[in-house]
């Protein structure tokens, strides 16, 4: 299954293009919205206050075009439409994801990767360790937040037991964090670079390994060279999470099987949506051999019959659940949100939608774009100002899914027009938007890990070795052209 642009259909303005201050102030408006929504809700803004940004911002835009240029409503309504419609496959996805993130948590898949990842640590390996264990728990999650707020706070205790400065330990955490951020299938992110640029989701993530593999390699060979100057005792922290993890969940490798089957499917390119639903599933009847004391535990039960197992798994599918394991850390971090938690999500995408669309079916993304066309002379400067273009975005909106989405509606045509692949847009828009997010002191990303990890943006920023280097890895990628095909060139050579 190919994942449809969210903004597949191109619509123009049948009058004059817009003026260029004119389509810029949606987005000014915009940019005052987000920015009084971080200041009225800080964090929660998620839930509601971008979403509402979106919305203004959408207003803004229409009553412009149908003021001054007399675009007809039904243009805008028939771009809403289409967008949003074009949009289900990604929102079908998200919700999949949910389910799959709880039973995977549940099942005991990710508990026993974290038992065992967390053992193979070594006072002199820390950092690098550090950034290993963040790195698989959110690619298994697919969330960098809940990896930062759970297994981040422990790692950075450890670290202050051994003496390693926070900023370091912060800087190995958000790095590995945002690692399974960027190439996990279970992230909204990446489903959203993907599906905004009219890619497939695993060939995203592919394509992505050819920026996102160098880029770690730098990432962990600094921190490796970093961990010789530290040293100390982790034991007594070590067993306080795998007794937690043991006297809880059943470890066992045999729960391995799910991310195998996982693996296997999307090494024979199974469509996206198919590979993850069965994936859910698989996880789902993993739990009920594996996990029934946990099940029950959801299921708020104590008779283990048929019916609370089958009541268990289903919350585990579609709602929060907890789980105790007599340590709140770890409490954290095996709790989940099934579906329900991807709903804020879902809205503030259908929101986004909506803007991308009106802006479009304007003329006002067109002509900004088009100002933009006349500085691009070549792939490397393509490249570079949509790199730029994901950055300003991070900066003014002060929110990463909108930066993604604005991103990729301003570039899509003009890699189209250029003959280069939608992946290739994709995935600079990741190495360019998502990873930077965190950098950013008012961005919500920078925001919410400043607080969680009790370090300042600006103090741990040096440190976030992956998050810096990955857009300028993906601008040396395409300075050398390695793996990117212009559809253009081929056809002029074949000519």
């Amino acid at each position: 299954m190919e994942e449809r642009s969210a903004n597949e259909t191109t619509y123009k303005n049948d009058n004059k293009e817009p003026n260029l201050w004119v389509s810029l102030i949606p987005i000014i408006a915009l940019v005052a919205m987000v920015a009084l929504s971080i200041v009225l809700y800080g964090d929660d803004s998620l839930n509601g206050g971008n979403q509402i940004s979106l919305l203004v911002a959408s207003g803004f835009c229409v009553c412009l075009s149908m003021w001054i240029y007399k675009t007809p409503w039904k243009k805008f309504e028939d771009a809403i439409k289409n967008t949003i419609g074009n949009a289900s496959v990604s929102i079908i996805i998200l919700l999949i994801i949910g389910m799959l993130s709880g039973s995977w948590m549940i099942s005991g898949v990710v508990p026993t990767l974290i038992y065992y990842g967390i053992q193979i640590m070594s006072p002199e390996f820390f950092l690098a360790s550090s950034c290993i264990i963040c790195a698989v728990v959110s690619v298994m999650t697919g969330s960098s937040w809940t990896t930062i707020a759970t297994i981040g706070m422990a790692l950075l205790g450890i670290g202050d037991a051994l003496a390693v400065p926070n900023y370091w330990t912060a800087g190995a955490i958000i790095s590995g964090a945002y690692f399974g951020d960027k190439i996990s299938p279970l992230s909204d992110t990446t489903v959203l670079a993907s599906s905004s640029t009219g890619t497939d989701l695993f060939s995203h993530i592919r394509y992505m390994l050819y920026t996102t593999t160098p880029t770690m390699v730098i990432t962990l060979t600094v921190f490796f060279i970093a961990g010789f100057w530290y040293g100390g005792n982790t034991d007594s922290n070590i067993a306080q999470y795998t007794e937690g993890l043991a006297s809880t969940f059943n470890i066992s490798l045999w729960v391995l099987i799910v991310p195998l089957i996982t693996a296997v499917l999307i090494a024979k390119k199974v469509p996206s949506l198919i590979t993850l639903f069965v994936s859910a599933l698989a996880a789902g009847i993993m739990a009920i051999i594996c996990q029934r004391g946990v099940l029950l535990e959801v299921a708020d039960a104590e008779v283990g019959n048929a019916t609370n197992i089958v009541k268990g798994l289903m919350t585990t599918f579609f709602g929060s659940t907890s789980v105790d394991t007599g340590n709140s850390t770890l409490n954290d971090l095996v709790s989940t949100g099934g579906m329900g938690g991807m709903l804020p999500t879902i809205w503030l995408i259908i929101c986004a939608m909506c803007f991308g669309g009106v802006m479009i079916a304007s003329g006002m993304l067109q002509s900004i774009t088009n100002v933009i066309l006349r500085w691009i002379k070549n792939r490397i400067g393509l490249v570079g100002s949509t790199v730029g273009s994901g950055i300003i975005m991070n900066l003014a909106t002060s929110d990463q899914y909108i930066s993604i989405i604005l991103t990729a509606n301003m570039y899509k045509d003009i890699y189209e027009e250029q003959g280069y692949e939608s992946r290739l847009l994709s995935r600079t828009t990741e190495d360019a938007v998502t990873v930077t997010s965190v950098l950013i002191p008012w961005n919500t990303c920078g925001m919410t890990q400043s607080t969680i990890l009790g370090v300042s943006t600006l103090a741990y920023m040096p440190y976030c070795i992956f998050n810096y280097v990955s857009p300028l890895m993906t601008i040396i990628v395409a300075a050398t052209g390695w793996k990117i095909r212009n559809k253009k060139n081929q056809n002029t050579k074949k000519t």
